[in-house]
């Protein structure tokens, strides 16, 4: 296993809990559209763009439907609603970690760049990365995660065997996979199977920081591979 150099994280579920204001937010929209509250648990459902959230959660179809409950959950998330979005325990020491160790630290999230820039901000954790990449930190956005994973590592010649993407989900995985990289799956996030608490421990063994128990690492790249050069 090569030694990292480069730490990209997603932000929600792994940096961040961004499950309470989202729910606020979902409830929001769904009451001003005239629809019952989710009365559910979000959480499994935490990663992919909010209109599929809502769709879910509503079983509303229609895409002006889904369009109008979007705006809404706009209105309530932006004015408000991403302030619920504590940092988990000990994020801002790794980050520290890594960052005194010459680590480079990059976010790439499904979150819209306003949300996300506007909650790193107010836990001053956005000086940390060299650059964070949402779907719609360009026009066209990107068409998913793993498209904006890949546009920023080639954007930055990146070499491959040097960067690990630090996720939650399945998405997260897919998207290393695609990206031609490894991913780090940690277990607090909203993908796992078993909430637990964080283990940054494992995270900084990955990059050699100090001796824990790695988290669960699977290997999106291809052993040998000429794809492995950035």
């Amino acid at each position: 296993m090569s030694l990292k150099r480069h730490a990209i994280f997603d932000l929600d579920g792994t940096l961040i809990d961004s499950l309470p204001g989202i729910a606020q937010s979902v409830d929001a929209a769904l009451a001003a559209c005239g629809l019952p509250p989710a009365g559910r648990d979000l959480r499994p459902l935490i990663g992919p763009p909010i209109r599929s959230i809502l769709a879910t959660v509503s079983g509303v179809t229609e895409e002006g439907a889904l369009e109008r409950l979007e705006r809404a959950f706009r209105v309530s998330y932006d004015n408000g609603g991403w302030r619920f979005s504590p940092a988990y325990a000990g994020v801002e020491e790794l980050l520290g970690d890594l960052q005194g160790a010459g680590i480079g630290l990059w976010v790439v999230s499904n979150k819209p760049a306003l949300a996300a820039w506007k909650i790193l901000n107010r836990l001053r954790l956005d000086a940390y990365f060299d650059e964070i990449v949402c779907r719609d930190s360009r026009l066209p956005a990107y068409g998913s995660k793993a498209e904006a994973l890949g546009d920023l590592i080639d954007r930055n010649r990146l070499p491959r065997a040097e960067c690990v993407f630090i996720g939650d989900t399945g998405e997260d995985r897919r998207a290393a996979e695609a990206a031609r990289i490894e991913c780090a799956i940690v277990a607090h996030g909203y993908g796992a199977a078993a909430q637990s608490e964080p283990d940054w421990d494992s995270v900084r063994e990955r990059f050699q920081l100090a001796p824990a128990a790695l988290v669960t690492v699977q290997s999106g790249a291809r052993k040998g591979s000429r794809h492995d050069r950035p």
